[in-house]
């Protein structure tokens, strides 16, 4: 136990000590009334007589009295508010303690004094009373403070065997001076230990105030205490003042008054605070708005109950944190989550969330919606040419009148790029989302004025609906995704309604992308070929490759249809790579004196292993290079940049030809021409058919291209020739070679091989003199009047043209005939040729076909071109 007490501790070190000292030193005026008392009757009471007489009592007694009237002066000196604790504390506690031991040794040596004089008068009796009691005020008055009441009783004891001058008395006293000395040295080890344990618990007691009052201050959290009442008892004054209140002012006050009421669905955390509050549970983090006026702020509390040692409830004590921080970081989080940044408009998230919600009303039960899907017109251009800066300002303003045409209607997203989809909910009219969708175009179609420039741009849309019948959203916007691709296909600009059609022609590309996937590993691709021939010596100088797809024993597909199909899946570039081996392969069999022609889309052209493939192929087959022609579109100068520029030079140091294919019908960059080495240039059907009209301007543009082509020194290749006339023109123009069905329609290579071979590579135009217009094929009797005859004919087809009459027979070229088609339908017309009983006749006039047949009065119409029947 020694162990426990420091050496360097000390009794007089604790205040709590010194404080008792000195209230005891502040009573002892009363023990010095008391023994003062003792020292008047020891002189004054008649059974004592000679007291003066004896020294060892009355001087003893005196000088006792003498050392508490010092510690009485002391003790009411201390009295005064203005004095603190001595500076020498240790000496003025020591001082005070020997004054005390001494005093009382004294008296107590001059009161038990052998007094065998008195005796027994009447006053002993008194005279013990008056001592017993000097010993119980001094008791009392040392009683505050145990070390010197353990002083007090010691002196007492030690002063008494002295004064009785007893040896049975003197041993008694000292066994009790003993049992006093291991008393005071208990008492003190005691003493030390319990000031060590209140030093201990007040430090961590301190420790903790000061780690409380810092959390507080630096706005981590705060505290609050209610009664059992739910009335403030305590509250954090960092709190109270974000309140903008005082901490006292809100003592008293229920704690459910510094929590804002919430209305709505976002309650059930209030009920919670309400329930454990009232059922006296304890409840954690629980999130409250708080009564701040003017200002949103959330906080996060908990509290627990609290009890006195008889375990009744005495209220609750719990702690809280500020959550507002934290609340605007998630709404920012849900905001980042939900809205696109550049726009503010709804997300690809939050827009499908909006279209299922619309799509059901609050019990599930499904309601009517329709869907827009609109995306904008040539908004890749504005980012090419202008910059994305200024890309993402056209899409902020173009969100901007979306939301002010749509107003309250429905809801506007964003998907991505340039593509928005709006859901309008209960709307399905289809006049009402007519109205909706050409507003929208008319606004998105007046400029955007962006940093000083006029931005124009366009918008398609595609319209879907769901009338209530359970259609899910998947679907819907499926539709409205279709809808919009035929809107893009009309021209764009416009809108379109979702109809079934649609789907089927979707699901047909889908299944037509399946098998073309495996339309190479089944063979199920091949190559006709189209014999070119050079207009002066009408020899076949090559042949343009080009591919057909028969699925098994299917009918065949068309290569409009899945050639798109192949670019959008970018299945064209192993289907171009067996292109060019196959055609190289058709080279080795053609010969050493003919060419071959295959077509580069822009997605070939833009894979970087295009001229090694065609190396490849060239090498395996072992042909010369300039024996394979490569006609590549005008779609490729869309992209001026320099990797076409070093792609050209590419293909061109393979020493494969070049040809630019579809000549003016595309972007048509002349200053291209000088950069891109090309060897041909081939003029494009549509300039060429109906060419030889007189009121045609196609002349005129053949020639400019032969003439640039000639300046150039690239040769020309006229696509699509079918008739006499037009190849005379051509011919006459200039133009170097043909490509058309007057020389011979696509066919297969064994086909190819007989050709060159029978005729020695002549071949000879074969082919109508001049283009016809669409006929209808009809089988119709009518009157024919010509030279005063009546005649009966029958009609096998017409244009608006002309027509085929059967029933006349070598009637010459040129005659004039009265078509009688009823009472009222008389057209006037003129033979242009005579076979048996067979006559092509030409109308005076244009007219509409339906009126001849449907027996409805005929009306002249503009022909593009006149033709012979």
């Amino acid at each position: 136990m020694a162990s426990e007490t420091s050496p360097d501790e000390s009794l007089f070190d604790s205040p709590e000590f010194v404080t008792r000292l000195t209230r005891v030193a502040q009573l002892w005026h009363y023990v010095l009334v008391s023994r003062v008392l003792v020292y008047f009757a020891c002189a004054f009471f008649p059974g004592l007589p000679g007291f003066f007489d004896r020294p060892s009592q009355w001087l003893v007694l005196g000088l006792g009295i003498g050392c508490d009237l010092v510690l009485t002066v002391i003790g009411q000196l201390s009295r005064s508010p203005h004095r603190g604790l001595p500076e020498r504390i240790g000496l003025w506690c020591t001082t005070v303690m020997g004054l005390i031991a001494l005093g009382t040794m004294l008296t107590s040596v001059a009161m038990f004094v052998n007094g065998g004089g008195m005796g027994g008068g009447p006053y002993v009796d008194a005279f013990s009373a008056i001592r017993v009691g000097t010993v119980l005020v001094a008791a009392s008055a040392v009683a505050i403070a145990r070390p010197a009441f353990f002083t007090f009783a010691g002196a007492t004891a030690l002063g008494g065997a002295i004064g009785k001058a007893s040896v049975p008395f003197a041993l008694a006293a000292m066994i009790f001076l003993l049992l006093l000395i291991v008393m005071v040295r208990e008492d003190v080890r005691h003493q030390n230990r319990t000031r060590r344990a209140k030093r201990k618990a007040a430090s961590e007691q301190q420790r903790a105030l000061n780690l409380v009052r810092d959390f507080e201050r630096a706005g981590r959290g705060w505290f609050w205490e209610t009664d059992r009442h739910g009335q403030l008892v305590y509250i954090s004054q960092t709190v109270a003042a974000k309140l903008g209140r005082s901490a006292s002012s809100l003592i008293g006050k229920p704690f459910t008054d510094i929590i804002r009421k919430r209305i709505g669905n976002d309650e059930s955390e209030e009920r919670t605070l309400g329930f454990s509050l009232s059922s006296r549970t304890p409840f954690k983090e629980l999130t409250v708005q708080a009564a701040v006026q003017g200002e949103e702020r959330w906080w996060s509390i908990s509290g627990h109950p609290i009890s006195n040692e008889l375990g009744n409830f005495q209220g609750f004590r719990g702690s809280g944190t500020d959550l507002t921080e934290k609340k605007k970081s998630e709404r920012e989080i849900n905001q980042l989550a939900r809205y696109d940044v550049l726009t503010g408009l709804a997300n690809r998230l939050h827009i499908t969330d909006l279209l299922e919600r619309a799509l059901r009303n609050h019990i599930g039960q499904p309601q009517p919606c329709a869907l827009l899907l609109m995306d904008l017109d040539r908004f890749k251009a504005v980012n090419d040419t202008l910059g994305h800066p200024v890309g993402d300002q056209l899409l902020q303003q173009v969100a901007a009148r979306l939301t002010q045409i749509i107003g309250d209607k429905g809801q506007v997203g964003r998907l991505g790029g340039d593509e928005f989809q709006i859901v309008l909910p209960q709307i399905t009219q289809p006049d009402k989302l007519a109205n909706i969708a050409n507003s929208i175009i008319l606004s998105l179609a007046k400029p955007f004025a962006i940093e000083g420039e006029q931005v124009r741009v366009g918008s398609s849309i595609g319209i879907s609906v769901s009338e209530g019948a359970g259609v899910p959203s998947s679907a819907l916007v499926r539709n409205a995704d279709l809808a919009l691709y035929a809107a893009k296909d009309a021209g764009r600009g416009v809108y379109r309604f979702y109809a079934d059609a649609m789907h089927d022609q979707a699901s047909e590309r889908k299944a037509i992308e399946d098998a073309l996937r495996d339309a190479l590993a089944k063979d199920e691709l091949r190559l006709v070929y189209q014999p070119i021939v050079d207009v002066a010596s009408e020899r076949v100088s090559g042949f343009e490759a080009l591919i057909r797809w028969q699925r098994g024993n299917a009918e065949m597909i068309s290569p409009s249809k899945f050639i798109p199909i192949a670019e959008e899946s970018n299945l064209i570039v192993p289907i171009g790579e067996w292109i060019i081996r196959s055609a190289c392969d058709a080279i080795v069999k053609l010969g050493p004196d003919y060419r071959v022609a295959v077509n580069v889309s822009p997605r070939q052209f833009a894979n970087e292993k295009l001229p090694a493939t065609i190396m490849g192929a060239v090498s395996a087959a072992g042909i010369r290079p300039e024996q394979l022609e490569l006609e590549i579109t005008e779609g490729i100068f869309l992209d001026e940049s320099p990797e076409n520029l070093e792609m050209f030079q590419r293909l061109k140091r393979t020493g494969v030809r070049l040809a630019l294919d579809d000549f003016g019908t595309g972007y048509s960059a002349l200053g291209y021409l000088k950069k891109a080495p090309f060897d041909k240039i081939k003029i494009d059907q549509s300039f060429v058919r109906g060419a030889a009209d007189p009121s045609s301007m196609n002349a005129a543009i053949i020639s400019s291209i032969v003439g640039l082509a000639a300046a150039l020194k690239m040769e020309t290749t006229a696509e699509g020739v079918e008739t006499h006339d037009d190849l005379e023109l051509i011919r006459g123009l200039g133009c170097s070679h043909v490509q058309g069905y007057i020389y011979g329609k696509p066919m297969a290579l064994t086909d190819a091989l007989d050709l060159i071979r029978s005729g020695g590579g002549r071949v000879s135009a074969e082919g109508y003199k001049s283009a016809r217009e669409p006929r209808r094929l009809t089988f119709r009797t009518i009157h024919v009047e010509s030279g005063g005859y009546r005649y009966e004919a029958i009609i096998r087809n017409v244009s608006t043209r002309g027509a085929l009459i059967e029933g006349l027979w070598n009637v010459p070229e040129g005659t004039s005939f009265r078509l009688e088609f009823g009472p009222d339908l008389i057209v006037d017309a003129q033979a242009r040729w005579s076979e048996q009983n067979r006559v092509g006749v030409q109308f005076a006039q244009a007219v509409e076909i339906a009126a001849l047949i449907g027996n409805v009065a005929p009306a002249p119409v503009r022909a593009r071109i006149d033709r012979a029947a």
